[in-house]
């Protein structure tokens, strides 16, 4: 599991660090660190001008001694500065020959580098490129090797937001653990390739991101053993598909097959019932007794006109099913039964909300472009009003608890292809196979979106996917996954 703390958890810990060591001491093994990373970077790319952007903080005297150090080695290096440096790094930097510029000559300096240091502001700086740095910022070419120390100019720290001006950098190099900024929506993709230097940081706090990764799966994901049999393995209910989206359901109930559910029950009208018998006949067709629900995906609940559409032995089993002790997955349609109640899913059982950007926005009753624009917000304030845990699906899956740890669960394992018509009812019926299993809502959420992604790729890596062939890909991809 890949995880990262807050900038006040982190000034904590190296705070505490610091007292152990002697003055300074901390930030040598930063720049050590960053020295050795920069060097592999020159050799790689076989860089004749290396130039870094130096800020006011310690993120600037970091880069700015590193560049100390190659100057001393005999690299052509140069800086871009304030006149507000740290006094020691601009000193050892002046002694190795570091050429030093400011004002006009500095932009003219960046766009001559192809490897550039960005060490303008670090996780205490706002979300936005300082005046002082837009010009040096502008002027880095296109085809310059971009370095970032601990993060990319203009990215939150907290990984909400991002200057649409500031830096997009090649390789991030930060210190001990990883930060908000290094793994959500907003700000992921400027932090290029992930590089984390050891300096000895320790952190006991609950961390504010979470992502699994492969290696989670072989302990996370529900083997069956010896005496296990269909109804311990968990059975799964499923509540979907309508005349208008009978595709639906197959896709949903195809997925909890092949997850692994011990046992698939349908509750549909004739015509997605027909295809469910057709396209998966191991599924039960009927209502009985079940450790888990998945409601919604295809479902119709009213026409343009208000009128109620919902097939009349669905609406019964959905309200039964959500008066009942076993958790609940609400995907698609069945989100739409929740509009105009306060939610209604004051259950106090495990539930799981998984909206896309539109439905989230209709059951907060906002635009879908103030959720697109800080998804984790808006997951959160659904979360507090549901009192549900809420996945909300996008190029990040976004999983956040009402009752847990604060904690966001962060997932990015699908390939681009994945966004198409059908690929949600997958996951809806992957993760309601998880819970059915007995795994709590956040983690079948995150676990679910990991394995989707990845089923995804596997589908057909690297070009067009189709919906049920990321279901096909199931068995597969989960095998190879508790190889591992």
């Amino acid at each position: 599991m890949i995880e990262a703390w807050g900038t006040q958890e982190v000034y904590a810990a190296e705070t505490a660090l610091m007292a152990t060591l002697p003055e300074g001491g901390l930030m040598a093994r930063a720049v050590e660190g960053l020295i050795a990373v920069t060097r592999a970077r020159i050799e790689e790319r076989g860089a004749r001008r290396v130039v870094g952007l130096i800020g006011t903080g310690n993120n600037g005297a970091d880069a700015l001694y590193a560049l100390a150090h190659l100057a001393a080695d005999g690299h052509p290096v140069a800086a871009v500065t304030t006149e507000r440096v740290h006094t020691g790094a601009r000193e050892a930097a002046v002694e190795a020959g570091v050429v030093l510029a400011s004002g006009v000559e500095a932009a003219a300096m960046v766009a001559d580098a192809d490897l550039v240091l960005d060490g303008v502001l670090g996780i205490g700086g706002r979300p936005e490129v300082p005046d002082f740095a837009r010009a040096w910022v502008a002027a880095v070419a296109d085809e310059a090797y971009v370095m970032a120390v601990d993060l990319p100019t203009g990215a939150d720290p907290a990984g909400r937001s991002g200057d649409p001006d500031g830096v997009f950098a090649d390789e991030t190099v930060t210190f001990s653990v990883l930060k908000p900024v290094h793994l959500m929506p907003a700000t992921e993709a400027r932090c290029g390739r992930l590089t984390v230097v050891d300096i000895g940081l320790e952190i006991d706090t609950p961390p504010a991101v979470r992502r699994l990764v492969r290696d989670d799966v072989s302990d996370l994901w529900p083997v069956p053993g010896p005496t296990d049999d269909k109804y311990s393995r968990g059975v799964v209910g499923v509540v979907a598909g309508s005349q208008d989206f009978p595709g639906a359901a197959v896709l949903a109930v195809t997925a909890a097959v092949a997850a692994g559910a011990g046992m698939v029950r349908y509750v549909g009208p004739s015509r997605p019932a027909d295809l469910v018998a057709s396209a998966v006949p191991e599924a039960v067709h009927g209502q009985g007794r079940v450790q888990a629900w998945v409601v919604g995906p295809g479902l119709v609940a009213t026409d343009e006109n208000g009128a109620d559409r919902l097939d009349p032995q669905q609406r019964r089993v959905i309200e039964e099913a959500l008066a009942s002790q076993e958790p609940v997955l609400v995907d698609a349609g069945g989100l739409d039964l929740l509009l105009g109640t306060d939610l209604g899913m004051r259950r106090g059982r495990p539930t799981l909300l998984t909206p896309h950007a539109g439905e989230c926005a209709r059951l907060l009753g906002v635009e879908r472009a103030e959720v697109e624009a800080d998804p984790v917000a808006h997951a959160g304030e659904l979360a507090r009003r549901s009192g549900a845990t809420v996945l909300l699906k996008g190029s990040h899956t976004i999983v956040l608890s009402s009752d847990g740890d604060g904690a966001v669960w962060s997932q990015a394992d699908a390939p681009a292809w994945t966004g198409t018509a059908g690929a949600g009812d997958v996951l809806s019926g992957l993760v309601g196979t998880l819970l059915a299993a007995g795994l709590e809502p956040g983690v079948a959420g995150a676990l679910g979106a990991l394995v989707h992604g990845i089923a995804s790729d596997d589908s057909n890596p690297g070009g067009p996917v189709r919906a049920l062939g990321i279901a096909e890909a199931l068995p597969e991809a989960v095998a190879g996954l508790l190889r591992r």
